[in-house]
């Protein structure tokens, strides 16, 4: 069964500005998250990790996209802009 096909229930939620320098989640995902649901206002790239830092070299992200990612504790996400600065939002999922 894949992410796609299981029934996830939202839990903590973060928001970061980012322009054309990276903005990074302030928090690290807890011990029981293995998703979380991330979603931009503007198209970006991000970066998932211990430190991350995005870079236009990692994964693109199309504004208002929701994307399923799969994470492990203690990471973060970082967010960084194609041509106009946004805000990211990654919220932890857990199984409903």
């Amino acid at each position: 069964m894949s992410a796609r096909d299981t029934i996830f229930r939202p839990g903590t939620h973060q928001k970061v500005a980012y322009t054309g320098t990276a903005g990074t989640i302030t928090n690290a995902v807890d011990a029981q998250t293995r998703y979380a649901r991330i979603v931009a206002t503007s198209a970006c790239h991000y970066s998932i990790g211990g430190s991350p830092t995005a870079t236009t070299n990692d994964p693109y992200l199309p504004a208002d996209t929701i994307e399923i990612i799969q994470i492990s504790p203690g990471e973060k996400v970082s967010f960084i802009q194609v041509s106009a600065g946004g805000t990211g939002h990654v919220t932890e999922l857990t199984h409903g």
